[in-house]
């Protein structure tokens, strides 16, 4: 008798979990489905965008590579078309990278002030990368080095030129440039000195340093 109680009371248990699942189900059945279907849609659109985002840079990749094999067989204005489009349509970098090989282009070609304009607006704009912002203002050091005055020179890379900086041996190499091509040579000494003296210089640019200290000393010119 005790076993049929057991077996009754456990088809009753049975029988009022059903009717709770299926009130539950009744009540918020849509709503689980509507989780799961959000749930397994956001797997969906991290997966894809991971695919975009990985084909979008392997494109722009090879749109870039393109555009400079174009660049080294001198067919600059088709480079600079292809530069373009990849400026306003590539991904990452790219757009970017893309517009600091077009302002080299159109330095090469002569126009000089439209390029170091050009890496200044890069080095400008706060929403990309320091490193980034720093080599485009080290670009412009360098064109100015040639067509510019010392002050143009030290606003693109004095600032660039202190201890720590990745960027300071060449800031420091346009800054002593600069100064030469003016005739400071008091003040291309202090530059070119500084490039010799950090231990961290680069071997070949300390090599082209201390060669001009020599020349310096040679002239008699330097206070």
């Amino acid at each position: 008798m005790a076993n049929q109680d057991d077996s009754f009371i456990r088809e009753v248990n049975e029988e009022l979990r059903s009717d709770q699942v299926k009130a539950v189900w009744t009540r918020f059945g849509s709503v689980i489905i509507g989780i799961a279907i959000l749930i397994v849609l956001g797997t969906i659109g991290k997966v894809g965008y991971e695919y975009w985002r990985e084909t979008s840079a392997s494109q722009s990749g090879d749109q870039f590579l393109a555009a400079l094999t174009l660049s080294k067989e001198n067919k600059t204005d088709e480079a600079q078309a292809a530069l373009a489009t990849l400026e306003k349509d590539g991904y990452g970098a790219y757009p970017v990278l893309a517009k600091m090989r077009a302002a080299t282009l159109t330095a090469q070609k002569g126009d000089v002030a439209a390029a170091v304009q050009a890496f200044s607006d890069i080095a400008k704009d706060a929403s990309l990368p320091q490193a980034m912002r720093d080599a485009a203002r080290m670009r412009a050091a360098y064109l100015l080095v040639d067509t510019g005055t010392y002050e143009q020179v030290s606003a693109e890379a004095e600032q660039l030129a202190v201890p720590g900086n990745g960027m300071r041996h060449s800031a420091r190499e346009a800054l002593g440039l600069a100064a030469y091509k003016a005739g400071d040579m008091a003040k291309a000494k202090t530059w070119f000195q500084q490039i010799v003296d950090d231990a961290e210089t680069p071997r070949n640019l300390a090599n082209r340093a201390q060669m001009l200290l020599d020349l310096i000393a040679a002239s008699g010119r330097a206070a």
